[in-house]
């Protein structure tokens, strides 16, 4: 294939209507060359994983070394960088290896390669909990069931998030018995009653605290938030820090003698440790990556915006391509294995 028809396939993609995935065959770095600056709103990958297996096609994973390893995936990330927006957000899947028995830490130190030597801005840290794992023979170590997930951007301020669209839905607040009751049971009569027996309260603050705990009451009734929390002066543990200099709720609490934790009417959003178990792979003989597909549904739905553009510059199979897909983007796939993009494309059309 010519490389200078990867542009030119690319920009007919952009305006085709389809969310059928583009597959782009070639070595990551010369096919991203090919398209253009802030093209891209929202890149997923899993890269091989240095020293684990060879993969069909060679490249990347199979370095003699593993800093050299670190290299080749951070000039692959410089023109992701390159190619994405403003607004664009950059997730990056990846598993540790050992040498010598010693587990090297190789996803944090590409992330600090990233941040530090690139400039991207690290958001988040996921710890994506396997719940199994693989067959594990070892008698020295525990067994390894987790991996790592960063969210980086470009910039500090800007980058499209849909922090709603990821939301769990919340339990409702009811009304029984003419009381206002919060989805976890709490009516307020509990509050109340520490407000008036507190010995750690002025009178003043008393009524303050009555006052705004009815105002919060009826914002549970109107749906305005799901559920709260009161923390009151000598009544329970701060949640953070007691220091006024490190937290504002504990300058609030010395200042009012009250404070509230309210939470978002739509619900909570999710944490840090997903638990998603691999993609079986006991059927399949090509592609041995773990990586399913929920791993990508979160990061789609909040970070890329419903016309956007999802790329994979390590896409295997298309699994990214396929999350993509049902959830309505168009997306760039590339990998440098015909044999993988051939199952991926098959897969992208039996979800049609």
């Amino acid at each position: 294939m010519n490389t200078k028809s990867f542009r030119d396939k690319f920009k007919i993609y952009q305006s085709d209507s389809s969310v059928a995935p583009l597959y782009m065959l070639g070595d990551a770095v010369e096919v991203l060359k090919e398209l253009p600056e802030e093209s891209i709103d929202f890149c997923m990958t899993s890269p091989p994983y240095w020293g684990k297996r060879e993969y069909h096609g060679g490249g990347i994973g199979l370095e003699k070394d593993f800093p050299v390893y670190i290299e080749n995936l951070c000039i692959v990330f410089a023109e992701v960088k390159r190619v994405l927006k403003q607004s664009g957000s950059f997730w990056l899947n990846m598993g540790d290896s050992y040498r010598n028995k010693n587990l090297l830490g190789l996803p944090w130190r590409i992330a600090l390669a990233l941040t530090d030597r690139q400039g991207w801005i690290l958001r988040n840290s996921i710890i994506w909990n396997k719940v199994k794992g693989g067959p594990d023979n070892t008698k020295d170590r525990l067994r390894n069931i987790h991996e790592n997930i960063f969210h980086f951007v470009k910039y500090p301020k800007g980058y499209y998030y849909d922090i709603d669209s990821i939301r769990s839905s919340p339990r409702k607040a009811k009304v029984v018995n003419g009381t206002v009751v919060s989805a976890t049971g709490v009516t307020g009569i509990r509050y109340k009653r520490k407000i008036e027996l507190s010995t750690e309260l002025s009178e003043r603050e008393k009524h303050n605290a009555c006052a705004a705990l009815e105002e919060v009451l009826r914002q549970v009734a109107d749906g305005d938030i799901s559920d709260f929390r009161m923390i009151i002066k000598g009544e329970q543990r701060t949640i953070h820090s007691n220091s006024e200099k490190v937290s504002g709720r504990a300058k609030e609490l010395k200042e009012k003698g009250f404070y509230f934790l309210k939470y978002h009417p739509n619900g909570s959003k999710p944490s840090d440790v997903w638990e998603i178990l691999p993609e079986d792979t006991q059927k399949r003989q090509l592609h041995f990556a773990p990586y399913p597909i929920d791993i990508c549904k979160i990061p789609i739905s909040a970070t890329c915006p419903p016309n956007g553009i999802v790329l994979d510059p390590f896409c295997g199979t298309g699994t990214t391509m396929l999350a993509a897909q049902l959830l309505g983007r168009k997306s760039c796939g590339i990998d440098i294995c015909k044999g993988y993009l051939d199952v991926a494309k098959e897969r992208s059309e039996s979800a049609l």
